[in-house]
């Protein structure tokens, strides 16, 4: 049961990683929020599913949609604002949304909120149920990030990332996409959020603060971002270091905020981004492997 639990953990890790691996990674956008919008979507569905009484799989997409309807104006405000000021909009996201939960009493307050039991046909959802519900978001999500490369929202997006003026100067509509990037990253955060809202049956405002973001985005920095096995694994390694190594996690802020230091200034491209060293060794063996099949 306990690596069950585990797994369900660092799956919900690998979504969120994913999520802002949109915004932040194809995009090119600092973000540095992705907890506020992962908590929004949960408490929306908790509020769905506890006072208004609708069914969990109807709330779920209900969360994804307020969730990106929200992420919708943070992608109107990063047309304004740009690089380092976004990054700070973004913080300053987390405290509010924070704060909101944590003081009005519809959202539970201070005390937090407590959230139903699911049911799939007529028996309580249980561990291996949502471990199964993560998996299959995690193949969906990886799916359409695949689709997102390779279509024309992939290659504005790139555009974008690499060089924004260049990119309107050839007549992208770099505001359109901006805003489709923000609001695709925070609808997948929103939908993880109302999954992880009730697998944990209870759920604070301080599950979703500052902490949060910045261990989502360490697990896309370290992996290698403008991917998608980087953010995976990322997510697997920091997921994965709290539980191996109990003794440290309590400084997990610390041992994240040390890790992205060390990977952007060392390592910018992560540990298995596309200009990477493991990346390119991977790659070269995997060419010397295809030449001696061949031969």
């Amino acid at each position: 049961m306990y690596a069950i639990v585990v797994m369900i953990n660092v799956g919900i890790f690998v979504l969120l990683a994913l999520s802002l691996n949109i915004i932040t990674g194809y995009a090119g956008q600092p973000n540095i929020g992705q907890g506020a919008f992962f908590g929004i979507g949960a408490y929306s569905a908790a509020i769905l599913t506890s006072k208004f009484s609708i069914y969990f799989w109807f709330a779920m997409p209900f969360a994804a949609i307020i969730t990106g309807f929200i992420g919708f104006f943070l992608g109107l405000i990063s047309i304004r604002i740009k690089e380092d000021f976004l990054a700070i909009v973004t913080i300053a996201l987390n405290f509010i949304v924070a704060a909101f939960f944590q003081n009005v009493e519809f959202f539970g307050g201070a005390m937090g909120l407590s959230v139903p039991t699911p049911y799939w046909f007529g028996n309580p959802l249980t561990y291996r149920g949502y471990l199964v519900i993560v998996v299959i978001l995690i193949v969906l999500v990886i799916m359409f990030s695949k689709l997102i490369e390779k279509s024309w929202i992939g290659m504005a997006l790139g555009a974008i990332r690499n060089n924004e003026m260049a990119a309107d100067s050839l007549g992208i509509d770099t505001k359109k996409f901006k805003i489709i990037a923000f609001v695709l990253g925070t609808a997948i955060a929103g939908l993880t959020g109302a999954v992880y809202a009730h697998y944990m049956t209870f759920i604070m405002a301080s599950d979703f603060g500052f902490i949060t973001s910045v261990t989502i985005l360490s697990m896309v920095i370290l992996g290698g971002n403008n991917t998608i096995r980087g953010p995976i694994i990322g997510a697997i390694i920091l997921g994965l270091i709290p539980e191996v190594f109990r003794f440290i996690s309590d400084y997990r802020l610390l041992v994240y905020a040390t890790l992205l230091i060390v990977m952007i200034r060392f390592q910018p491209s992560g540990l298995l981004g596309d200009d990477s060293y493991i990346w390119k060794q991977i790659v070269k063996l995997k060419s010397l492997f295809m030449r001696k099949r061949r031969a």
